[in-house]
């Protein structure tokens, strides 16, 4: 816009400088054949053949292209650059054929301007006069204004491009150290990492200001996460000791209710026993709570080969005691992995109490393990109500309850699923049982290349065992 506001600034000035030069051009082309024509002596033969003897027009035209015409005053033609009228014989046939009065003027006409100066008064003793008509086209004007505004147009095109790519460059460069600044950003925001360094840039202006506020931003949050993982790093040690120190005494607890229970009658052993199954649940409890905080603290048990059927039938047999009410059926075929059996059985045991507290009397549950692409792959499935589906994404997440077990559980459960399978590298999910009904919770973890040994070095053969909660009933 102000390339254009500029050309035609400048175009309006030249055209109207060189319209002015033209004019004062032709109107002192006028004025100087005058001045030659004025003193020449007109022969009594006529004026027309004084103009034809005396006067050479031609030589005024040539490089000008003009038309020269003279009238007398009634605006009888005599004659132009190239030929003479005789009085009493009819007009050459002229082209352009002016009708400019015949008075002293600037006039526009048929493409000329055209310039009439004061009468000339012929010789001898004023005894006639003519007019002299001096006419020079505009063409060539009109041409010359014609490539100044061509030149005007393509100037201002061929600027606004050069502006447009000179401010791209510009553009470019100044926004360069942004556009880093934002990729440092996005990476930084990927990884979670405020350790890491934003780019400075070199230049003392406001991007340079800003990139320093957002290095001294991240590293106060990088001190603010060190001592925060400092702080919790210290809670899980103390958490993990405690919970380790606890067991200790709660055996101990445990040991004296059960002989109390044993030694007590009426009342008192019916108080024994309500305490023995809090302290048994302040056991699983503190259980619980010591492997998460051993997998917070990443304090791994030693891993040795563990036959995961196995331990999936022992966590079905020490459940068996719990329920009277559910149907639970064991698949297991020989799997073996490598991971702490105490952490597995805790694992399995989680899931069959989830299925067995979070469902109906009545609920059928199975149990199997399987080997499948070089995964042992531990499936615990029942026929319930499923799990809602505002908890679906969350029941792995800790203290997560689904109200459907009376308030007894204390949303762990699943947590630990989730802590152990990720320990041994394997993976829990939760998909939709076959039936479209209940809950599927399936277990992969790596799969050992070998067996454990076992007492008599037999080779382990696939079974299908089972058993019914409470009613003691085997199942094929």
């Amino acid at each position: 816009m102000i390339l254009a506001a500029f050309a035609a600034g400048v175009g309006v000035v030249t055209t109207n400088e060189l319209r002015g030069q033209f004019n004062d051009q032709v109107h002192s082309a006028a004025d100087q054949l005058r001045d030659e024509i004025q003193p020449l002596t007109w022969g009594a033969t006529g004026l027309g053949a004084s103009c034809r003897k005396n006067v050479s027009l031609s030589d005024y035209v040539a490089t000008e292209h003009a038309q020269i015409r003279i009238f007398d005053d009634s605006g009888t033609l005599w004659c132009t650059q190239d030929q003479v009228h005789i009085r009493g014989t009819k007009p050459p046939k002229e082209r352009p054929s002016f009708t400019t009065p015949l008075r002293e003027g600037i006039f526009q006409q048929l493409g000329y301007r055209i310039v009439v100066p004061r009468k000339i008064v012929t010789q001898p003793k004023g005894t006639g006069s003519v007019w002299l008509v001096y006419a020079v086209p505009l063409s060539d004007l009109d041409r010359t204004l014609g490539r100044v505004r061509l030149f005007l147009l393509l100037g201002v095109l061929g600027g606004t491009v050069l502006a447009l790519l000179a401010g791209l460059a510009t553009a470019q460069r100044a926004i360069r150290p942004i556009v880093e600044l934002t990729g440092a950003a996005r990476e930084i925001e990927r990884t979670r990492d405020p350790s890491r360094h934003v780019p400075l840039p070199q230049a003392e202006d406001e991007v340079a200001e800003l990139a320093r506020t957002l290095e001294g931003m991240l590293q106060s949050l990088d001190e603010a996460r060190n001592a925060t993982e400092s702080i919790l790093e210290r809670q899980r040690e103390f958490v993990a000791d405690a919970s380790h120190e606890l067991r200790t005494p709660l055996t101990s607890v445990l040991a004296s209710l059960e002989l109390l229970t044993e030694e007590l009658d009426g009342e008192q052993a019916e108080t024994a026993q309500g305490a023995l199954r809090s302290a048994r649940r302040m056991r699983r409890l503190v259980g619980d709570l010591l492997l998460l905080a051993r997998a917070d603290a990443r304090r791994a048990a030693p891993y040795r080969l563990t036959e995961l059927d196995e331990v999936v039938t022992e966590a079905a047999a020490e459940l068996g005691t719990l329920d009277d009410d559910h149907e639970l059926q064991v698949d297991a075929a020989p799997v073996v992995i490598a991971g702490a059996r105490d952490d597995l059985h805790r694992m399995v045991l989680n899931l069959i109490e989830n299925a067995v507290t979070h469902t109906p009397p009545g609920t059928h549950i199975r149990v199997s393990t399987a080997t499948e692409n070089g995964d042992a792959v531990l499936v615990v499935e029942d026929d319930g109500p499923g799990v809602p589906p505002e908890l679906g994404t969350r029941v792995f997440e800790r203290f997560i309850r689904g109200g459907r077990d009376g308030g007894r559980g204390s949303g762990l459960g699943l947590s630990i699923v989730h802590s152990v399978a990720e320990s041994h590298g394997g993976s829990v999910v939760l998909e939709t049982s076959v039936e479209g009904s209940g809950a599927r919770f399936v277990v992969r973890l790596p799969a050992a290349g070998g067996s454990p040994p076992t007492d008599d070095q037999a080779p382990q053969t696939s079974t299908t065992t089972g058993s019914t909660i409470g009613r003691r009933r085997s199942r094929s």
